[in-house]
């Protein structure tokens, strides 16, 4: 989606705005959807050249159309307050997920009572039932991802099961770096399963009567662009303007708002609302940077195959001791196959791996010793995205409030994932999040 396919107003003729949004992500169309709404004369600005942020999809010759990270949306989102035409363009949808776990088998996600206790044998059972015991008595005293880990499940069954490998493969560092407030909101699924009274508020609800399921749904087989161009035609139509491939240069702060620098000219505004990563936007207000925020480069890697993939479950998480990937998303289980083909995407966090040949050469060695995709494996192309989401380790959590602290004296308001170094695992999440900061329904 280019600046053509936007018709937006030129910047020249309406230099001033009651508000600018950087970033076009979903945190800033929520935003823009929100500021419209309360009057304001709104201007959404963005590098990319592209509306939706880390949202990207890739379409190869061939004719498949693959994304950046596995994306799920669901009928009932918030977000549809903002944006109902969306529902019509979703794809309904029912994934599967699993998981491989260190024994080399593909089982249940997160967990498995069958393979990953049952089967550990009576020796092995004694063990987990010990560590678990020791975890509760003596490590009550939680600082970090893994010691909330730990006193849930036990130091045995954490590392049997392959979790604590995921954590490290997930964040990028060690878990016993990861940020316990982090670990709570991420992983309070483990808090649930391991307590008597987690377990009994899912008894209750499983066989609560006549609660409404929600329907898994995913963006269209051709993409993003068409579903985030519906959303854009809407705010458009509500007086938003937007500026893609902007070259943001400096956010100056005047006497009576901001002047915002962008490639072909400043616009003047009353206020600015960042959605961008905090770094960012402390060089554009020329602010001293909190170097300790640091982020995630992924590594996507784009398949096609045909042959046994050795796997039935659309979605597969990597909580096995090798290999640097950590999921993959097979896209034709969604939208049928292509030139008789299956394709898939797969995620690798840029660290033990830099580059994609890298990354490549660790998958097909990695799934073949674990007996999967046998048979003609074929990379169609790939994506390094820098800042794909923060790095969430002990600390950085002070650090970012500082971080907004110090921007928001400056005048700069900033929210969202990246602007509010939130985790916000789904469009749910980010739309109730920007609500909740700029005052929405």
């Amino acid at each position: 989606m280019d600046d053509t396919s936007l018709q937006v107003v030129p910047i020249s003729k309406f230099p001033h705005f009651d508000a600018v949004v950087l970033g076009a992500g979903i945190s800033g169309l929520v935003a823009a959807s929100i500021l419209s709404e309360q009057g304001q004369r709104t201007l959404v600005v963005d590098d990319y050249g592209h509306v939706g942020g880390n949202h990207m999809d890739w379409t190869s010759p061939e004719g498949y159309t693959f994304d950046v990270g596995s994306l799920i949306f669901q009928d009932d989102s918030p977000l549809l307050r903002h944006f109902p035409e969306l529902l019509a363009h979703y794809v309904p949808i029912e994934p599967t997920w699993g998981r491989l776990n260190p024994q080399g088998r593909i089982t249940v996600y997160p967990i498995s009572v069958r393979d990953d206790i049952l089967a550990a044998g009576p020796v092995g059972l004694f063990r987990i039932a010990l560590s678990l015991i020791y975890a509760r008595v003596f490590r009550r005293n939680m600082r970090n991802a893994q010691d909330f880990a730990r006193y849930w499940i036990g130091a045995y069954l954490l590392q049997r099961s392959g979790l604590e490998t995921y954590m490290k493969r997930f964040y990028g560092i060690a878990p016993e770096k990861i940020d316990l407030d982090l670990a709570r909101k991420r992983m309070g699924w483990i808090s649930e399963h391991a307590s008597v009274r987690g377990l009994l508020r899912k008894i209750i609800r499983q066989q609560a009567a006549g609660v409404p399921v929600n329907r898994q749904m995913a963006r269209p087989k051709q993409g993003f662009a068409s579903l985030y161009d519906v959303a854009v035609q809407r705010l458009e139509h509500a007086g938003v303007s937007f500026r893609l491939s902007a070259g943001i240069k400096k956010v100056s702060k005047l006497s009576d708002g901001f002047e915002v620098a962008l490639t072909a000219g400043s616009v003047f505004t009353k206020r600015v609302i960042s959605t961008i990563p905090i770094p960012a936007a402390e060089r554009l207000c020329d602010l001293p940077s909190h170097a300790e925020l640091s982020t995630i480069t992924l590594i996507t890697l784009y398949f096609s195959f045909r042959g046994s993939r050795g796997f039935p479950q659309s979605i597969i998480y990597n909580f096995s001791h090798h290999g640097s990937w950590k999921r993959l998303t097979v896209y034709s289980d969604f939208y049928g196959s292509q030139n008789d083909r299956e394709y898939f995407a797969v995620e690798v966090i840029a660290g033990q791996v830099v580059t994609v040949d890298q990354a490549e050469a660790d998958f097909r060695s990695h799934t073949r010793a674990n007996g999967l995709f046998t048979g003609d494996l074929k990379l169609e192309g790939s994506q390094v995205l820098e800042n794909a989401y923060p790095i969430y380790s002990q600390g950085a959590a002070q650090h970012a409030t500082q971080a907004i602290a110090s921007l928001r004296m400056f005048g700069i308001e900033s929210i969202g994932r990246q602007g509010g170094f939130n985790y916000q695992p789904t469009a749910r999440v980010s739309t109730i999040e920007v609500e909740a900061a700029l005052g929405g329904s």
